[in-house]
């Protein structure tokens, strides 16, 4: 019987229970858990493997030089900025994600931030708590109805808190290159450019993914361009935004706030600016998390590998399409193993 080793580079969970359901039906496949930090330790620990999965450790084009016989990687969550995928393509290795797992859990927390932010709930809270029953303290507080949301970047995401928030009354803006304009009008959304949504938005709210084209596209020329009174929210990723540019321009009253749920670099260091500051709301990069999303990113995450291995198919979340030129695998008829993980 052909074995296959699969190794979990990392991960930040009590156990690997999920992944361990979603192989069991597979005796061929032996699950081998590490916990790596650098490329060395993932280069000893991967090798020899025939599928990685992997959360943060670096899988850099050093690392993929040194895999002698692996298929596929799959990534927990739905950024795969840790993993070169030019070099994973160059050597034939399928790259997958699981990037519809939390949609709507980051699309609430996005509205959450949004709310505890204009409605000023962090801040009155503090106060409250150091005995300050007054709420002079929030002032000023601005209804929300009839307020212009910009959403920078169209995917899933955005498009699910587009539709959370009609009931309130905001008037939904975005921007997105890739998204046809005629589809977003259906939504209810109109597109356009970078600048007029900074312009015209008076809550901007980052939900475009990272890579080269996108770090730092929320910088210095787009705090300029933002209202004096308009706010910025990130679920994103922390380097799409400019994070010096952000803090000159919170600094100077550019813009009136921000609520983040990623930064630059992560966990925030102890002495940054942003901690300091009472118009800034920040939580721990959670917007993804909820049990049911976990189980669903893990376990999915794992279905990718046997998709590969068991099934001989391209992996249902392809990542790398132009793989296909490098490699034959069966088309993906996935579906009804990845339903009943939801």
């Amino acid at each position: 019987m052909q074995k296959w080793k699969v190794v979990v580079t990392d991960w930040e969970y009590e156990d690997l229970r999920f992944e361990e359901a979603v192989f069991s039906p597979y005796e061929s496949i032996e699950l081998v858990p590490a916990q790596c930090r650098t490329e060395d330790e993932v280069i000893a620990a991967c090798a020899d493997a025939d599928a990685i999965i992997n959360q943060y450790a670096p899988i850099s084009a050093k690392v993929i030089e040194a895999l002698e016989k692996c298929r596929v990687i799959t990534r927990y969550g739905v950024g795969v900025n840790t993993i070169d995928l030019d070099a994973a393509t160059a050597k034939g290795i399928c790259i997958a994600n699981v990037p519809d797992y939390c949609m709507d859990e980051v699309a609430d927390h996005a509205l959450a931030l949004i709310l505890s932010w204009t409605r000023k709930i962090t801040l009155a809270d503090r106060y409250t708590k150091e005995h300050k029953w007054d709420f002079k303290v929030t002032q000023p507080i601005y209804r929300l109805r009839g307020r212009t949301l910009g959403l920078v970047g169209f995917g899933k995401i955005p498009q699910a808190l587009a539709e959370k928030v009609k009931p309130l009354g905001l008037k939904v803006l975005a921007y997105d290159p890739y998204f046809p304009a005629d589809k977003a009008e259906e939504k209810g959304v109109t597109l356009v450019s970078l600048d007029e949504l900074c312009s015209t938005a008076d809550i901007v709210s980052v939900h475009a993914p990272l890579m080269a084209a996108t770090k730092g596209m929320i910088g210095s020329r787009q705090f300029d361009l933002m209202k004096e009174g308009a706010i910025i929210v990130n679920t994103s990723r922390g380097p799409v935004i400019d994070e010096a540019a952000l803090v000159a321009a919170l600094q100077q009253g550019k813009i009136a706030g921000a609520a983040l749920d990623v930064v630059e670099e992560e966990p925030i260091v102890r002495d940054h600016p942003l901690l300091s500051m009472n118009n800034v709301i920040l939580t721990p990069h959670v917007a993804w998390y909820s049990e049911e999303a976990a189980e669903e990113m893990r376990s999915k995450a794992a279905m990718g590998v046997v998709d590969v291995l068991i099934h001989n198919e391209y992996p249902k979340y392809l990542v790398n399409q132009s793989v296909r030129d490098r490699v034959a695998l069966k088309p993906t008829q996935a579906g009804e193993r990845y339903a009943a993980l939801v």
